[in-house]
């Protein structure tokens, strides 16, 4: 049985820790330092003090002789935070809508074609992907329905997805949004909170997807991928595999975007710099 620190905090012993940080690594490409131990500890420790198992040990004898979807998801859902808010990073999302959409219609008008793809990679609780399905609203008016235009969102976290579908925030999380989506795009819901219109919601199709799968099971090229703020807790290896793979799945002339605390290596071939955390592929 692991014994509890005054703080109330479990210890975890040091071959434990390691054997979650492989678990982890090898089923998520999170990789877990020393620094994000006590995290582990506080996230793990309420599925032991809740009876189900003696020790994190215990717990990880559990997840290896039960490997199914269900329990790992149960993990991840634990280790991870799912912050974000509407409209972060703003910056992004002006490019997107002054420069990128209007070059992609240019584009595909072009080739005689009205299939814009975009792919929101770590959708988390849904604001990203819904900020990005109003602009693409915005942007098309009333031709919008012309364009096979809605929004893929993914992300590994099937808690995170679900609060996404359903679409509902409080007070605090929509202050952020401009005014003018904020009227047209949202409406009072119960409790207070609010809750995205059908409308916008029918625009996102939600899938869980991992990131450090081998195969991107997508049959057409995106013109758009944003993946921000979380390559964060990959490793090099694991960030070089993400990012070659979200560049075989990009059109030519496609964007992407990642987290401001991100960046590509300077080895990275196949993208030109547009402005901090944004690319184009070459």
């Amino acid at each position: 049985m692991n014994e509890f620190r005054l703080d109330g905090m479990m210890e975890i012993q040091d071959a434990e820790f390691k054997l979650f940080q492989d678990l982890i690594y090898n089923n998520f490409g999170i990789h877990l330092t020393e620094a994000k131990r006590s995290l582990l500890v506080r996230r793990l420790q309420q599925v032991i003090r809740q009876g189900k198992f003696k020790s994190f040990r215990d717990y990880y004898n559990y997840l290896c002789t039960h490997p199914s979807d269900r329990n790992l998801t149960e993990l991840v859902n634990r280790i991870t935070t799912n912050y974000t808010f509407f409209n972060r990073e703003a910056d992004h999302f002006d490019l997107f809508y002054k420069t990128c959409l209007p070059e992609i219609v240019r584009r595909h008008t072009g080739r005689n074609s009205r299939d814009l793809r975009v792919w929101c990679a770590a959708a988390s609780t849904g604001e990203e992907p819904y900020m990005l399905a109003m602009l693409i609203m915005e942007f098309f008016g009333g031709q919008y329905g012309m364009w096979d235009a809605g929004v893929l969102a993914t992300d590994i976290s099937q808690q995170a997805l679900e609060k996404a579908r359903r679409g509902r925030y409080t007070e605090e999380q929509v202050k952020t949004l401009p005014p003018v989506l904020f009227k047209k795009y949202f409406q009072k819901s119960t409790m207070g909170q609010y809750e995205v219109i059908d409308r916008l919601r029918r625009e996102i199709t939600y899938r869980r997807f991992n990131l450090i799968n081998r195969l991107y099971p997508f049959k057409k090229p995106f013109d758009v991928v944003f993946c921000r703020n979380v390559m964060i807790y990959f490793d090099q290896p694991t960030k070089d595999h993400v990012v070659r793979k979200i560049h075989e799945s990009l059109a030519p002339g496609g964007y992407l975007f990642i987290g401001h605390s991100e960046s590509l290596a300077r080895n990275t071939q196949g993208f030109q710099y547009l402005q901090p955390a944004a690319y184009r592929k070459i």
